[in-house]
């Protein structure tokens, strides 16, 4: 039973889709579309691009420990700045605009991908090279967290409530195609720049061409928003409203007011949801393609990629079509359904790939497709799910937060899988994560109200 102050509001007549509305609608769906892709993009490069010449920062004859160490912080880092950007970008898109907060986020992470494609090797200026490269991606997850902070409620801002799950599945789409765009172009620098240790023409300069195309793509997004994209109008109302003194629940801290009160138990409920949920997650971009498909199935890494494109291929079609399914039977009953197939359907799929050394190709690309199917269809109507959560004046920070801050447990999956292989066999710990991850969304979602009849324009500042 939801109770009633989590009950979303009863609908009332929308705002009559005109010409100009339209032309806003879509010109802020491509920013969103494009903000998203270009966000993804960034978060890759050190994934596919970077790796490969991390030799380039680091001293020579380092302990293996210690390399591995020095490695996984460049990622770390920036998983810390995310949510720091997050809270920052989003308080400033609550205060000061969603278009503000965007075109000045992705600025950030333009410039900083830039400077990153500049940074000398540790035989130009010693160790300083590695700690240059980390304080840089730090900072550039940091402007990374604001990005989609502000350009995603803005999207869904505009959108007719009817429409929503649509644009949202269309807008998270963009994740998946960013991995097939970063992954071909890594493939084809690999081919174009030979990778033969730390003296080879990739790790001298061959992995700075993706960072420069980075940087390229985002200054492209941020003049888009500069030129194409007009301020969310129920943002808009809002600070009216503010100004007339008609405001009823505007706040000074919009951080604390996310936290606290009507909105801290939203904010609790959809962290709950998404940590289940980006944990199941993880098991899918990071544990599978690192861990099942080359160590327990024993795929040489030629064939890895050939599977991961193609699942991510086959991810773009299906996180369109969780939003419109979403929207037909409702996006809280979606996430429920989700959360127990992943924990059912997806958990045997797992197994099946976790013990399937010697497996035809044929068979593991379909298994690895339907599983990342699966496990993946609640991206689909996170979107518009989270946006809705939220009234007016908190809702930049709500969805940064939400989305942001419910990722930092999950990301510490392999300690835990570590764990329970003490009790459990290998393979079966990372399904009882699963499960666990599947069930957690699943209640999360049911602790929370439908919300696909919420009117953003019913109120100022929402609910």
């Amino acid at each position: 039973m939801t109770s009633p102050e989590q009950a979303a509001p009863a609908a009332s007549a929308p705002v009559p889709e005109t010409p100009e509305r339209a032309a806003k609608r879509r010109s802020a769906t491509r920013g969103a579309f494009f903000a998203e892709f270009v966000d993804m993009f960034d978060i890759y490069l050190p994934t596919v691009v970077l790796t490969p010449a991390l030799i380039y920062f680091q001293p020579g004859g380092l302990d293996p420990g210690l390399t591995a160490i020095l490695t996984s912080l460049v990622f770390v880092t920036t998983l810390i700045g995310r949510p720091i950007g997050a809270a920052i970008f989003g308080a400033l898109a609550d205060r000061v605009g969603r278009r503000r907060s965007t075109i000045a986020s992705v600025s950030g992470f333009g410039v900083i991908t830039l400077l990153i494609a500049l940074v000398p090797g540790h035989a130009t200026i010693g160790i300083a090279s590695y700690w240059l490269l980390i304080v840089l991606r730090f900072l550039d997850g940091i402007c990374l967290g604001g990005g989609y902070t502000g350009a995603l409620p803005l999207a869904m801002e505009y959108s007719p409530k009817h429409r929503r799950g649509l644009l949202g599945g269309i807008i998270l789409s963009a994740f998946p195609l960013a991995y097939i765009v970063i992954t071909l172009i890594g493939m084809a620098c690999f081919a174009i720049f030979p990778l033969a240790g730390p003296g080879s023409a990739y790790v001298e300069w061959g992995w700075r061409v993706p960072f420069v195309l980075g940087a390229v793509l985002a200054g492209v997004l941020a003049l888009y928003y500069v030129r194409s994209v007009s301020e969310s109008e129920v943002w808009e109302a809002a600070e009216a409203a503010k100004s007339e003194g008609t405001s009823q629940g505007g706040s000074l801290r919009p951080l604390l007011a996310v936290v606290t009160g009507e909105s801290g138990r939203a904010f609790w409920q959809v962290f709950a949801m998404m940590t289940g949920f980006w944990l199941t997650q993880n098991l899918v971009t990071l544990f599978l393609p690192t861990t099942v498909l080359r160590t327990l199935v024993g795929l040489p890494n030629s064939q890895v990629t050939v599977v991961l494109l193609i699942s991510f291929v086959c991810l773009v079609g299906s996180y369109i079509a969780a939003g419109v399914i979403g929207q037909r039977i409702g996006r809280r009953r979606f996430f429920m359904i989700s959360g127990v197939l992943i924990a059912t359907v997806g958990s045997v799929l797992l197994a099946v790939l976790a013990t399937g050394r010697g497996m035809p190709l044929g068979l593991v690309i379909l298994v690895v497709c339907a599983f990342s199917i699966v496990v993946t269809a609640p991206w689909g109507v996170v979107l518009p799910y989270i946006t809705e959560r939220f009234r007016t004046d908190v809702r930049a920070s709500g969805f940064g937060l939400g989305f942001s801050v419910s990722v930092v447990i999950p990301s510490f999956y392999a300690f835990f899988v570590e764990g329970l292989a003490g009790f459990l066999p290998y393979a079966a710990a990372a399904v009882v994560l699963l499960v666990v991850g599947g069930l957690l969304g699943a209640a999360g979602a049911a602790a929370g109200p439908e919300t696909r009849d919420v009117d953003f324009e019913e109120s100022p500042v929402g609910r």
